[in-house]
């Protein structure tokens, strides 16, 4: 079932995602070179605590997943889509990092990712992240009562396709609210005119995954969450929970 928001429930709804935006901020103000992938997960589980929030993430087990998830953020490096589990390793000069953050405020949601680079980026990175930014702001652009979900999922494809990027088509987007995820899935590939029925008050969390070897095929790390590149190429998320309203799409994910 989809739940249609009110202007009072999606006002609620930014509070907490403003808690996750300004977790993420502080996650990218904090990483460089020599930082410890656990310490970004300390920074973001202060912001979350400080905020009277509580983190969505952790000990989080949908249907795949073999355990629950033990940390605040996914952050994935490199060749890791999405869904990797903050360690001890340290962030190397040039790596590609992605954060995956979400947290519950007073009842309601706020799910959001970013990916950026560590010490001296490589061109190419550069690109990938930057037509997955797009890719996500094309996506949100199409949320307007009466699009439909394969709206949104053309729209990112194209920017996939444009760039010869790859995209795992087994993970997506959903819907949010209540719950961190809730129907509809939203896939990030589609043909327009088709799926369900956009209306104002749906609430939908927008997230272009792309692989730049233009593979998107993936393989399960051993812990069973970190999704892999096959083709061992790097990788870019970004994500923001967005509201369909009849003034346009509104971001509830800004810090």
């Amino acid at each position: 079932m989809v739940e249609i928001k009110s202007a009072g429930e999606l006002d609620a709804m930014r509070e907490a995602g403003r808690v996750v935006g300004r977790a993420l901020q502080e996650v990218v103000k904090h990483a460089a070179v020599g930082v410890r992938l656990v310490e970004l997960d300390e920074v973001a589980a202060t912001v979350i605590a400080e905020a009277g929030a509580t983190p969505s993430f952790l000990h989080y087990q949908p249907a795949f997943a073999p355990t629950p998830y033990p940390k605040v953020i996914c952050a994935s490096v490199n060749d890791v889509i999405v869904h990797g589990i903050p360690d001890r390793s340290r962030l190397r000069d040039g790596d590609v990092v992605s954060i995956d953050c979400g947290a519950y405020l007073d009842g309601w949601a706020g799910d959001s990712a970013v990916t950026f680079t560590v010490g001296l980026p490589r061109p190419r990175d550069l690109e990938l992240i930057s037509a997955t930014e797009r890719a996500l702001q094309a996506g949100i652009a199409a949320m307007t009562p009466g699009n439909r979900l394969g709206d949104i999922g053309h729209a990112i494809a194209q920017h996939a396709a444009e760039g010869g990027y790859g995209v795992p088509v087994d993970f997506g987007g959903h819907g949010i609210g209540r719950r961190m995820h809730e129907d509809p899935h939203v896939a990030n590939h589609g043909r327009p005119g088709r799926g369900m029925v956009l209306r104002a008050g749906m609430t939908l969390a927008i997230e272009p995954m792309f692989v730049a070897g233009g593979n998107g095929d993936y393989r399960t790390a051993r812990d069973g969450w970190a999704l892999h590149s096959v083709d061992g190429t790097r990788a870019a998320h970004a994500e923001h929970s967005v509201a369909v309203t009849d003034d346009g799409p509104v971001i509830l994910t800004l810090p």
